[in-house]
C-alpha cells in the first residue's frame, strides 16, 4: 500500500513539474512572437499588481512583472502523452497553431543548456541553381509538416522551395536551423571517417576496448563497426520501437557513465544475437568514444571537418549533457540549416565520388551493411529500408540498383544522397503520420532518384 501511494506521488510531482515546464515554454514562445513582429499572435495582458506595486520591489518580482506579461490567441493542442508535449505524436493531425508552436520548439526555443554553437570561420560553398517548378511538391506542401524541400543533381540545385507564407513560411527563412536527433547519427558516422583517417581510430574493426567508461557492461571489446550497425546484441535492454520510448529511460539527459552505472555495469548484463535495433545509446557511444579518442584535439578536429571541408554557411548546433566531458557528455542532435544540410551531404557524395580515405571509409561501411530484418515494418514508411549501414538508411524500395545514403528523423526528415549519380534530396519536416500528415514518399523522395530531373 505504501509503495502504491508513493508511486501516485511522484506521478502526481511529475505531472506538476510537466505544467509548469510548459506553462515557462508558453511564456518564452509569447514572448517570441511578440519580439519577431508577429503581433497578429500575440494578446498584451498586462497584470494589474504590475502597475500598483513598486517597480522593483519583492511583490512586482514575486509576480513576474520583469517578465513578459501576455498570451497568444492561437489555438494550440499540446499531447502531453507525446514525451511530456516536447514532440508532436505520431498519431496526432495538429492544427496549424499547433504546428506554429512546435516548429518553435524545435528551431527558435532556447537550447543553450542542451546545445554547443558552433561557428563558421571561413568561407561557405556558393550553390549554382537552375530552377524548376514541381506543382505536386508546392500543392503537398500547402497541406503537410514539410518545411523545406531541397533537390540537387549534377552541380546545380534544381528544386528549392519552402512552405508557403500561408502555412508556415512566414516563419522560415535560410538562416533558420532546423533540429534532427536521428539525422545527427549518420554526420556522427561521418566525423567518424575523418577520424579513422586522422589516425584516432584503428578502423571500423576496431576493438573498443579501450574505453573506461563501458567496461564491464555487454558494450565492451565489441568491434566499432558493431556499434555502427547498431547490431551490439542490447536489444534485450533498449527497444526504442516497443513502445516509442526506451528501458533506459531519459538516457539522452544524461552522460555514458550515469547510464552504465545505473543499468549495465555490475548488472550481469549479457550480450544477445547480433542483429539490427536501432536506437540513440548506440550512437551516443560511438561519439563519446571517438571524442575519447580525439582528446583535446576534438574542437580543431571539428572545425576541420565543418570549416575546412564541409564549408558550411552558418552555425550549426551540436548536443552535450549538463555533465563532466569524461564521463561521456556529448550528444549526437543537430541544429543547421537547410543548405548547411545539403552542403554536409554534398561532401559525403564528393568523398565517396573521389575514392579519398574517408570515401573508402564510406563505401566500407556500405559494403558491410546489414538486414533490418523485422524491424523494418516498425520504421514509418518514409525511411523503410532493406538494410542499415554505418549509421545511414541503405536499400530503399524500388531503388535496388542505386546505391544511396539515407539519413531520416523523427517528423518525416530525410536526407538521400546518390553517390554515383549526383542527386541530393533534403527535406526538412515538422511532423508525419500515416494519416494527414503522411507526404507521398514514393513521388517526393523516390521518384527523383528513378527518374532525376
Amino acid at each position: 500500500m505504501k509503495n502504491i501511494i508513493l508511486i501516485v506521488v511522484l506521478i502526481f510531482s511529475f505531472q506538476n513539474n510537466l505544467f509548469a515546464s510548459e506553462a515557462s515554454n508558453q511564456n518564452q514562445f509569447n514572448q517570441w512572437l511578440l519580439e519577431n513582429g508577429y503581433h497578429q499572435y500575440v494578446n498584451l495582458e498586462p497584470n494589474p499588481i504590475c502597475k500598483e506595486e513598486p517597480k522593483y520591489s519583492n511583490n512586482w518580482y514575486y509576480n513576474k512583472c520583469d517578465q513578459f506579461q501576455g498570451s497568444n490567441n492561437l489555438d494550440i493542442k499540446i499531447d502531453n502523452k507525446a514525451l511530456s508535449g516536447t514532440n508532436i505524436a505520431y498519431h496526432s493531425n495538429p492544427n496549424r497553431d499547433t504546428l506554429i508552436y512546435y516548429l518553435w520548439k524545435y528551431s527558435y526555443r532556447d537550447r543553450g543548456s542542451h546545445l554547443k554553437e558552433f561557428k563558421t570561420t571561413n568561407s561557405s560553398y556558393d550553390f549554382k541553381f537552375n530552377l524548376m517548378e514541381d506543382k505536386f511538391l508546392k500543392k503537398q506542401m500547402k497541406t503537410k509538416g514539410i518545411l523545406s524541400y531541397l533537390y540537387y543533381q549534377d552541380g546545380e540545385v534544381l528544386i528549392d522551395e519552402l512552405s508557403p507564407k500561408e502555412r508556415l513560411g512566414e516563419f522560415l527563412n535560410n538562416e533558420t536551423k532546423f533540429y534532427s536527433m536521428s539525422m545527427g547519427k549518420s554526420v556522427t558516422s561521418y566525423l567518424v571517417g575523418h577520424a579513422i583517417c586522422e589516425g584516432y581510430i584503428d578502423g571500423v574493426d576496431a576493438r573498443v576496448n579501450d574505453w573506461p567508461v563501458i567496461k564491464d557492461s555487454l558494450y565492451h571489446d565489441q568491434k566499432l563497426i558493431n556499434f555502427l550497425n547498431m547490431n551490439t546484441g542490447d536489444q534485450k535492454y533498449i527497444d526504442e520501437f516497443e513502445d516509442g520510448t526506451s528501458k533506459l529511460g531519459a538516457y539522452e539527459d544524461r552522460d555514458i557513465e550515469t547510464t552504465m552505472r545505473s543499468h549495465f555495469r555490475n548488472k550481469n548484463t549479457k550480450k544477445s544475437k547480433e542483429k539490427y535495433n536501432y536506437n540513440g545509446f548506440v550512437t551516443q557511444l560511438i561519439l563519446n568514444y571517438m571524442k575519447f579518442k580525439i582528446g583535446e584535439d576534438y574542437d580543431k578536429f571539428y572545425s576541420k571537418v565543418f570549416n575546412d571541408k564541409i564549408k558550411i554557411k552558418n552555425s550549426i548546433r551540436y548536443g552535450y549533457t549538463s555533465f563532466q566531458e569524461k564521463n561521456g557528455n556529448g550528444h549526437p542532435n543537430i541544429m543547421a540549416t537547410r543548405f548547411d544540410y545539403l552542403r554536409i551531404a554534398k561532401a559525403i557524395m564528393d568523398d565517396y565520388q573521389n575514392d579519398t580515405c574517408v570515401g573508402k571509409y564510406l563505401k566500407e561501411i556500405y559494403k558491410r551493411r546489414i538486414p533490418k530484418g523485422s524491424k523494418e515494418k516498425e520504421e514509418p514508411l518514409f525511411n523503410r529500408t532493406k538494410s542499415y549501414g554505418g549509421q545511414f538508411h541503405m536499400d530503399f524500395p524500388g531503388l535496388k540498383d542505386k546505391i544511396i545514403f539515407g539519413m531520416g528523423g523523427y517528423g518525416g526528415n530525410m536526407i538521400l544522397i546518390d553517390v554515383e549519380n549526383s542527386r541530393i534530396l533534403v527535406v526538412n519536416s515538422l511532423h508525419y503520420n500515416n494519416k494527414k500528415y503522411k507526404y507521398n514518399h514514393k513521388k517526393l523522395l523516390h521518384d527523383r532518384f528513378k527518374k532525376g530531373k
